[in-house]
């Protein structure tokens, strides 16, 4: 097992029936990519702008579980944690202002390999240090950020830290403002569950946008994503006539499996494409579990989706020798029709939505938007031609780099 998949193990062995921080790896369809917002403890009609000027000039944000938020200016050194929060102050303008990020030799690369088929856009990411490896009050200390990324009912689920922590932090230091358990739609921890709210994707994108006044650049985004799951819904086929589909990491003589179409962003790209998942009934224990190569024989789905297929921590040309070449996987439907695909990451923000969804959609559809190209191990996202691009890559690198996009939003 890898260091992705052994650090998931980790964070589920941690969090034990809610899933804490789980799946780094995690886990219908309607008119948008995820379902409208709603609460754990309280009612949510959606994300708004959330941003209140005071007379001194100061604003403030607005964030379950951690409440309103005052800033005096826009943050210039920034935690982040799970790499959607980095995309996020990408897709911002303001990826120079990330001082950490989750595994940043994975997610850097990853991240970049979209990022290169918009012009103008890269993320350096070479020096950050990765705080799972050192998630401490001093290691908190002396990044001195403006700005947390980071949901406090996550963090209290880490070794040595509880309430008392996160307030000392947010006194000396930088306030929290993060929401993780929208991600899986699971259950925060208790001294936080009574405040908290799940939010979308674009929801919380639109909330962490308002703490670095980007109101702006967070709506000609959002539009794009709009648009785009339009093109996408208003042509898929109906239910019946679409594909089976699994979305699994190979491990040792196993596949660790995750669902597709269930509530929660970290399933943003997977949930508006309404493929019929294979596994749709099962219920592990927690959001994600393992099968065999024979329960998977039993499913034999037409599509195998390999998630961290397109990160550095895989093969994609070694993933397919391994099925190929075992008895039972050498039969699978998606082995033999060549529908094993490199797919994305779990953590993904804004950007890497629409890229993902762009993927899905041609690797579950193809007759429909068109094929997917070959991808390569350590390749960039593929070209695709213009005429099947499913967003304007134009329109979004503007947008990112620009600001103010005449074209956007038309």
């Amino acid at each position: 097992m890898d260091e992705t998949e052994d650090l998931t193990r980790r964070h589920y062995l941690t969090a034990g029936s809610t899933v804490l921080g789980s799946s780094l790896i995690a886990g219908c369809s309607g008119d948008s990519s995820e379902p409208t917002s709603t609460a754990a403890g309280t009612g949510n009609t959606g994300e708004t702008d959330t941003s209140t000027p005071t007379d001194n000039g100061s604003y403030t944000a607005s964030i379950a579980p951690v409440g309103d938020v005052e800033f005096d200016s826009v943050p210039q050194n920034v935690f982040t944690m799970y790499n959607q929060y980095a995309d996020m102050l990408v897709a911002l303008n303001h990826g120079d202002a990330v001082n950490s990020m989750f595994v940043p030799d994975m997610a850097g690369p990853s991240m970049n390999h979209y990022y290169e088929r918009l012009d103008g856009v890269s993320f350096e990411w070479a020096e950050l240090p990765n705080p799972y490896n050192n998630f401490s009050k001093e290691f908190f200390y002396s990044l001195d950020s403006d700005v947390h990324l980071l949901d406090p009912a996550w963090a209290i689920t880490q070794d040595n830290w509880d309430v008392t922590d996160i307030e000392e932090i947010a006194d000396n230091v930088g306030p929290f403002f993060g929401n993780f358990y929208s991600g899986t739609h699971s259950e925060p921890q208790a001294p936080y569950a009574e405040s908290y709210q799940y939010y979308t994707l674009w929801d919380l994108f639109g909330r962490v946008a308002t703490v670095f006044q980007e109101r702006e650049r967070h709506e000609q985004l959002r539009a794009v994503h709009e648009d785009l799951i339009s093109t996408i819904q208003t042509k898929l086929p109906p239910e019946e006539e679409r594909p089976t589909a699994v979305r699994v990491t190979l491990g040792d003589g196993q596949f660790w499996t995750y669902h597709l179409n269930r509530p929660g962003f970290w399933l943003a790209d997977t949930r508006p494409l309404a493929a019929n998942d294979a596994f749709g009934d099962e219920t592990w224990d927690g959001l994600w579990g393992s099968v065999g190569y024979e329960t998977m024989a039993e499913a034999d789905p037409d599509v195998i989706l390999h998630l961290w297929g397109m990160t550095p921590r895989y093969d994609m040309a070694n993933v397919r020798d391994q099925l190929t070449e075992h008895n039972v996987g050498s039969e699978l439907s998606a082995v033999k029709n060549d529908r094993v695909y490199a797919h994305g990451m779990r953590y993904h923000g804004p950007i890497m939505n629409l890229f993902q969804l762009e993927m899905t959609a041609k690797q579950l559809y193809p007759d429909i938007f068109g094929e997917w190209p070959t991808y390569r191990n350590g390749d960039h996202y593929p070209e695709i031609p213009s005429d099947e691009h499913l967003f304007d890559r134009d329109r979004v690198a503007g947008i990112i780099t620009e600001g103010n996009n005449p074209e956007a939003g038309s």
